[in-house]
């Protein structure tokens, strides 16, 4: 390591390493400049053309590549991707060029030369993850390396395959186990590689009463084998995790490696997990998985290297039988598949390997320790502490469910109570998992669907965090981004059931069961001509349901509403968005219905309206014609002649009243216009009828916001009431007093009317005792009145 820094002598590699330095900066700086110009789009060449004959520059084609990798301005991953390959893994791109460059040496030099980078690879990655005289098969498919694995127990198991082939598995059909929280396809990967029909695969479901719901089953996989054995049939394989692709669970390894032995199964691991066997600590679980006879190592999204090899490795004393199973290859290209991970591998160093998975361990363990301490978050890994993968969803006991979140609903009609809940809380989920990904992107998170848990988020930072340089502050950004976002959930979720009641037993209004909508919930109006049973689109429900949103976006409450499709329906529906503390359910459904009633009822009285101007035209117009016959009669055929009718009129006036016809739009009736004439007034028609109101206007304080509770309550209407009233009967001692006053001062009386203080009615004296405050001054002395 401290020896000085030699010049290389071969300049092909050295033109070979300075060309890709120069493209690799090229294709950074072009996307460097293309996002700092976001007004201007790259043209990329989408559409094929024909090829140059004059040939192009290597800039020409860079550009052109750039320009395919990064036209795109919504492909945020990708830009990410590439900015943070760093220089490792320009070394490991490196290797792929220097494998094109070395497959051109002699057979001699490159028989040397390969086996060397297979030798050291192989030795270098046995000690890292402790697995001891082991070799290794470097592979691009990760699932390559158990298909030959398989092949390699068909071969060694069936010693007649190789003469005489299907009919050796025919008469003793082969079995191959996976566990029921493999990888999805895995078993239909292995079955079209081999060649082997699907009964073949056996599923070893979980643990269903004790232990993790993830882990399998080893006490049924017992039952399964010797089931398997009486029937004729040969266990050939099984397919063991340290990590599940979707929990990382650990299986136990331990005591299927005991299972195996005895029945003679082939055992293979694979899984994140094993990823821990270089560091110093590893948990016993995982650690038995150096005691199998394969295991399957994706180092490149361990250590963030691009384009390198998955590898497998595993112990086998017949190189012969490798050798037919397509394990070893005397092709030298093959052998210069492990080239970028030799290289990478010697530019980390056993330090910077180490370094990035204990990274990658912390960042996990970090999180878990802070999503500990928040409420209504489960942890669905928090028993395996060594486990580089956290997986947590929200969840919340509402009233009368069953406090068993992992309970599964009972197969009935209706969905039980625990059924709808947990369908709000995966929508909720989904949401969660959303922003926070949004919020923090370098986390990768991944938000996922469990069939038992049901939807979760899954922070798994080695297969992520080395490619997208997640740090510790992103971490406790995420916990506070959890914390932040609980009190809106714990709300929403609340509200859900009451909004439903509420909408229930609103006429008008009916609810939509949404599993995907993460908000209050969804509501649609019934209007009068709606088809119930039809599930097209509804035009008139449609232009209601416009105008509702409208409304509702015109109040500026805190809630967001927006327009849809039904589910699983093509009606138009409102959906009502995440609510905070504070919010009047009752207010918002009475609101909801309101208005949408005032539309649909506005819009019926435009279109009566429109009928009847319509029939009033046509009826003005008969009647107008009927009045220019009748003038016509009264006048005389000499009156309508030009010049003959003016000389008539002149000698003759004829007194005709102006008659028209005015419309009443109010009243809707056609009238005369001979008052307008008579009076020169207007008439005033009939008084119109009041609009029809959404809802009872709701006494506010200045400043709150629609559909938010009082804060003041009960006491604040009484206040109110109380100073009313206090009021109302200080405007009635007044005007009672102005009425008092000129009876007073007139010199004459009725006769027979009683005295002025006899004349109030006997509940007057009661009632002004029982309010000795109503402004009155109290008379203490009957002889004061005298």
């Amino acid at each position: 390591m401290d020896a000085p820094r030699e010049k290389i002598a071969d300049p092909t590699l050295a033109e070979m390493g300075k060309n890709l330095k120069e493209a690799m900066k090229m294709l950074e700086d072009s996307q460097r400049r293309s996002e700092e110009e976001n007004g201007k789009k790259l043209v990329s060449g989408d559409i094929p053309g024909p090829l140059q004959g004059s040939g192009q520059d290597m800039v020409s084609i860079l550009q052109l590549v750039q320009n395919l990798m990064h036209g795109d301005e919504d492909e945020e991953p990708q830009s990410t991707r590439v900015q943070n390959i760093g220089e490792q893994g320009h070394i490991a791109l490196l290797g792929h060029s220097l494998g094109a460059y070395i497959s051109t040496l002699d057979k001699e030099k490159l028989r040397k030369l390969t086996t060397r980078i297979l030798s050291d690879t192989t030795l270098w990655l046995c000690r890292i993850f402790r697995y001891e005289n082991g070799c290794a098969y470097f592979h691009e498919e990760e699932r390559e390396g158990l298909a030959k694995i398989c092949r390699l127990a068909i071969h060694s198991r069936y010693e007649d395959f190789v003469v005489d082939g299907f009919n050796v598995l025919y008469n003793k059909k082969p079995v191959i186990y996976l566990s029921a929280a493999a990888r999805p396809g895995l078993g239909q990967y292995l079955c079209n590689q081999l060649g082997l029909p699907f009964p073949c695969l056996c599923r070893v479901p979980c643990n269903t009463m004790f232990g993790s719901q993830h882990q399998m089953d080893v006490a049924f996989l017992e039952k399964l084998i010797k089931d398997d054995i009486e029937r004729g049939r040969l266990p050939l394989l099984l397919v063991a995790n340290a990590g599940t692709a979707a929990v990382g669970h650990t299986d136990k390894i331990g005591r299927l490696k005991e299972l195996c032995e005895q029945y003679g199964i082939w055992l293979h691991v694979e899984g994140v997990n094993l990823a821990t066997l270089a560091l110093g600590y590893v948990s016993s679980s995982v650690l038995a998985a150096t005691k199998c006879h394969s295991m399957t190592l994706t180092p490149g999204p361990w250590l963030g290297l691009p384009a390198v090899p998955a590898v497998t490795l595993y112990k086998h004393d017949d190189p012969a039988l490798t050798l037919v199973a397509g394990l070893t290859s005397n092709k030298p290209a093959d052998k210069l598949r492990a080239l970028p991970l030799w290289l990478s591998l010697q530019y980390l160093g056993l330090d910077g390997i180490v370094e990035r998975i204990k990274h990658a361990c912390q960042l996990s363990q970090r999180l878990q320790e802070s999503l500990k301490k928040v409420d209504h978050i489960k942890i669905l890994v928090e028993d395996e502490l060594s486990s580089p993968v956290v997986v947590f969803r929200f969840f919340q006991e509402l009233p009368g469910s069953d406090p068993d979140p992992d309970a599964v609903p009972a197969p009935s009609g209706a969905p039980s109570a625990v059924g709808r809940e947990r369908h709000s809380c995966d929508a909720l989920n989904r949401w969660l998992g959303e922003q926070l990904k949004q919020m923090v992107p370098a986390s990768g998170l991944t938000v996922m669907d469990l069939e038992v848990e049901g939807t979760c988020v899954r922070f798994s930072p080695l297969m992520t965090a080395a490619a997208l340089g997640t740090r510790a502050e992103h971490v406790d950004q995420l916990a506070a981004g959890v914390g932040a976002r609980l009190p809106l959930l714990t709300c929403t979720l609340q509200l859900r059931e009451e909004f439903k009641h509420e909408v229930a037993r609103t006429a008008g209004l009916v609810y939509v069961d949404d599993p995907n909508w993460p908000g209050i919930g969804v509501v649609r109006y019934e209007h009068a001509n709606d088809d119930k049973n039809s599930l097209k689109l509804d035009p008139e429900g449609e232009k209601i349901h416009a105008g509702l949103l409208k409304k509702l976006n015109e109040l500026e409450s805190d809630l967001a509403f927006k327009m849809g499709p039904e589910y699983k329906s093509m009606k138009s529906c409102i959906y009502v968005g995440m609510a905070s503390d504070g919010v009047d359910v009752s207010e918002l459904v009475e609101t909801i219905a309101g208005t949408a009633r005032e539309i649909e009822e506005n819009s019926r009285l435009l279109e009566n309206m429109t009928e009847v101007v319509r029939k009033g035209i046509q009826e003005a117009q008969v009647q107008l014609q009927k009045a220019n016959e009748e003038r016509l009669l009264e006048e005389g055929v000499l009156r309508q002649i030009p010049v003959v009718g003016s000389v008539l009129n002149w000698f003759s006036p004829v007194q005709a009243s102006q008659k028209g016809r005015t419309f009443n739009l109010t009243a809707g009736s056609l009238e005369s216009t001979e008052h307008t004439y008579v009076y020169k007034v207007q008439g005033s028609g009939v008084t119109p009828p009041q609009t029809p109101s959404a809802t009872r206007t709701k006494q506010r304080l200045p400043g709150q916001k629609p559909f938010k509770k009082s804060l003041r309550g009960s006491d604040a209407v009484s206040e109110t009431s109380s100073v009313s009233h206090v009021e109302d009967l200080e405007k009635m001692e007044h005007l009672s007093c102005g009425q008092d006053a000129p009876e007073a001062d007139s010199p004459e009386q009725h006769p027979g009317a009683p005295p002025a203080a006899e004349a109030e009615q006997p509940g007057a004296l009661e009632d002004r005792a029982q309010h000795p405050d109503d402004g009155r001054p109290q008379v203490e002395d009957p002889e004061s009145l005298r």
